[in-house]
């Protein structure tokens, strides 16, 4: 799950009663952004230094991004000029295109909004080879317009300026039949690897789908 303005990093677990057991994880303050994919925890923090986590200590990785994202797809993450990076072996190699945010979570594919809220799709074939600026990078653009989403198994969800929620068939070759709109309103989305749904409202409150 990623957080936007996270005072504190808690890890939360479900525990048999279906009742949140939320815990501080120590070691590291001023996260702003955090997400998690197979088994792997990657962050950024105030100062747009990007983490990711082994075991229970806090690795640096190089650069500084303001958005990060772990996934099938691999290690993803933008800069606060929207440049795309890709980590691959130890290093952040530069690709084409400028986005906002962006997600790892699909099936070998990634996802993507700019800063006009225009969804974007990189094919798995595209996303899984790419090893530098040799490499081409065919972004694909969707329909409609998403402020944040996420992608996992059965799925595509988004939300709008508006925070109105959506819910996309979305394949590795980044081919749709478009959005669904799905009641409720939630400001950011995230979609985990097993399919789990979770979401923030406006006022910060947490559900899960």
């Amino acid at each position: 799950m990623r957080a936007t303005a996270a005072v504190l990093l808690v890890l939360c677990l479900l525990t048999i009663s279906h009742a949140w057991d939320c815990q501080e994880v120590v070691n590291i303050k001023n996260l702003m952004q955090i997400d998690a994919g197979l088994g792997q925890v990657v962050a950024t923090d105030t100062s747009q230094i990007p983490y990711y986590l082994v075991g229970d200590k806090w690795i640096r990785l190089p650069g500084s991004l303001k958005h990060i994202t772990v996934g099938p797809a691999g290690i993803w993450g933008v800069n606060k000029d929207y440049a795309i990076y890709k980590y691959v072996a130890g290093n952040w190699v530069q690709a084409a295109g400028l986005l906002k945010q962006l997600d790892a979570g699909g099936d070998q594919f990634v996802v993507g909004a700019n800063m006009n809220d225009t969804p974007f799709c990189l094919t798995s074939s595209a996303t899984v080879g790419y090893k530098g600026p040799g490499s081409p990078l065919p972004w694909t653009g969707l329909p409609g317009a998403v402020k944040y989403y996420s992608c996992g198994p059965f799925g595509c969800w988004a939300v709008n300026k508006n925070d109105d929620i959506f819910l996309m068939s979305l394949n590795q070759d980044c081919q749709n039949k478009g959005w669904s709109h799905i009641e409720g309103k939630l400001s950011m989305i995230e979609v985990a690897t097993d399919g789990s749904v979770f979401g923030v409202n406006s006022a910060g409150s947490v559900y899960t789908r």
